[in-house]
């Protein structure tokens, strides 16, 4: 794989999909007089691209976009049918997808790879890149290695790049039951404090278990923040105080 810092991005047309409608674009009006943060990954739908790469990006967008970031675009060798349809099952508002259906914009990168031992003919290598002004200031490669590494091409490391002290989002889960009070309870008050969060309902035939295994105790609800236990509802309440 060949690095691109210093070098203008291929100049190709692009013919993607969105809103249900055809729209044409090019190199330029991606790029020129913007700062646009690329990253590229093997295909729509694929299970490392659509579980962390490309939503990662997208939690992180309004980051970027607080440091100088213009844009942030997600470029796979695929049809605009199938990244507008993956881009609508991602519920993406932030990065857009740009389909390099026919491989040309990969290829004028050197990413182009052939993966037809898997059935998937020509795609990309993975990678990102910042481009200012249509000239490629920095990129990330994954090594060449076998299988498809997920190393550095990942949005925590372009951000960390381009502003080291960034404050990212902390990752916050709450564990509750259907109709459960105290559950109903916590849920506002991180709800009044503004904390994102997501919620993951338990069936009660795994939820004594499953919390008593990753929280040592079967009640709930129970907020991890970061990968670290908070606890039940008091703790919650505790733990959102020490907050404001």
């Amino acid at each position: 794989m060949q690095n691109f810092e210093g070098n203008k991005v291929p100049q190709v047309d692009f013919k993607l999909h969105e809103n249900n409608q055809w729209v044409n674009t090019n190199s330029a009006e991606l790029f020129d007089n913007k700062t646009v943060v690329v990253f590229s990954l093997p295909g729509a739908f694929t299970p490392t691209c659509s579980s962390t790469h490309l939503p990662r990006y997208e939690e992180l967008a309004g980051l970027f976009k607080a440091h100088g970031v213009d844009s942030i675009l997600c470029v796979s060798v695929n049809d605009g049918f199938v990244m507008e349809s993956w881009a609508r099952d991602q519920g993406l508002t932030a990065v857009r997808p740009i389909a390099d259906g026919n491989g040309s914009f990969t290829e004028g990168m050197g990413m182009l790879v052939d993966k037809s031992a898997l059935g998937f003919g020509k795609r990309s290598w993975r990678y990102s890149m910042l481009v200012k002004n249509g000239v490629v200031s920095k990129m990330f490669i994954e090594p060449d290695v076998e299988g498809d590494p997920f190393l550095v091409s990942d949005a925590d490391t372009m951000l960390d790049y381009i502003a080291p002290k960034a404050a990212k989002p902390e990752q916050v889960a709450l564990f509750s039951k259907v109709g459960c009070p105290f559950c109903a309870k916590a849920k506002e008050e991180l709800d009044a404090a503004g904390v994102n969060y997501l919620e993951m309902p338990l069936a009660d035939n795994v939820r004594q278990r499953l919390l008593s295994a990753v929280a040592g105790k079967g009640t709930s609800p129970q907020l991890f923040v970061n990968g670290a236990l908070i606890g039940d509802g008091t703790a919650i309440s505790a733990w959102i105080k020490t907050r404001t």
